[in-house]
């Protein structure tokens, strides 16, 4: 069982930048590929970026890519999403979610453990 705790969401300006973090519990943490979902009023829960067990590969939405970076300390079970030059499309509850078994993928039904989301307002 692992249980995913995120943080880091607030209101910013477009432009602007947070970064998320997802702290994980467990020792088989290193061995998940991890993955960053979000999910806007009224829409589908939709795929931000995943990341490898070991860090080594990374992928991206396109609608992301070149904004944000995802990256992972196994030292701290802990997950980061760096995102940058904000766009108020970008306004959602951020999901993190892990992979116990696969590479990850860029479907929510590949990820068994979700954590409980952080709210992200990017105001124009």
């Amino acid at each position: 069982q692992v249980q995913l705790v995120e943080s880091g969401g607030g209101l910013v300006q477009a432009g602007g930048s947070l970064r998320l973090s997802c702290a994980a519990s467990g020792r088989t943490f290193r061995s998940y590929a991890m993955g960053w979902f979000r999910q806007a009023p009224g829409k589908e829960r939709e795929f931000v970026a995943r990341i490898s067990w070991g860090g080594a590969s990374t992928y991206y939405a396109d609608s992301v890519k070149g904004r944000f970076t995802i990256s992972r300390d196994n030292a701290k079970n802990t997950v980061y999403l760096q995102m940058n030059s904000l766009k108020p499309d970008d306004t959602a509850v951020y999901y993190c979610a892990a992979d116990p078994r696969g590479p990850g993928a860029d479907t929510t039904g590949a990820y068994d453990y979700w954590g409980q989301g952080t709210q992200v307002t990017v105001s124009s």
